[in-house]
């Protein structure tokens, strides 16, 4: 078992680095007129997105390891298959952008998202088989509807958006407004665990 500050300083890394990539594909408009604006507004628009996804996941991956006290070998890996799946939306943000939300593009964003919380999902499993019977990420999670919910969307906006890419499009805004709303499971376990640790 080793210590997860390495992990956590790693993910933040390449969590920044993420979106500095799809801030720098955000190109200015050459011209300073209405039509250059609005040209560029499928790309803020994708950015936008996107910037609060990555920000959704840093959030809730600061929370995940503010459970977990050591990591071992398997939890490594599962944290780099997360980062994996993450560091492949400022390519599929940009192709929905140049492409103006083409059906193809707006699918595969979806498969990223998808395949990133099917990651996220996998790295929660291993902690919480690391943390025994009394885990506590475990109790903090509960049965984890939204986590469920948003895979179940994600796969409805996958579909739909292979016949019109504005319903994917819905699909994916429902499951960041979903996240958006501070989770705060983690955090009330952690203080009721302080506060007993303190009794």
């Amino acid at each position: 078992m080793f210590t997860k500050n390495r992990v956590e300083a790693f993910s933040d890394g390449v969590l920044a680095i993420i979106i500095t990539i799809m801030v720098l594909e955000l190109k200015a408009p050459r011209q300073a007129d209405i039509s250059s604006i609005v040209h560029l507004l499928p790309h803020f628009f994708s950015y936008v997105l996107s910037f609060i996804y990555v920000g959704l996941y840093w959030n809730n991956h600061h929370h995940l390891f503010a459970t977990v006290k050591q990591v071992s070998g398997k939890i490594l890996w599962a944290n780099t298959h997360l980062l994996f799946w993450l560091s492949l939306i400022p390519f599929s943000t940009s192709w929905m952008g140049e492409t103006n939300f083409a059906l193809l593009s707006t699918s595969i964003y979806g498969v990223i998202l998808l395949m990133s919380a099917i990651a996220f999902y996998m790295l929660q499993r291993l902690i919480i088989a690391s943390q025994g019977q009394h885990s506590l990420l475990k109790k903090a999670l509960g049965r984890d509807i939204k986590g469920k919910l948003s895979v179940v969307l994600y796969l409805c906006g996958i579909l739909f958006g292979l016949l019109n890419a504005w319903i994917a499009i819905v699909f994916y805004v429902i499951v960041a407004i979903m996240w958006i709303i501070p989770d705060t499971r983690i955090e009330h376990l952690m203080d009721k665990e302080e506060i007993q640790s303190e009794e």
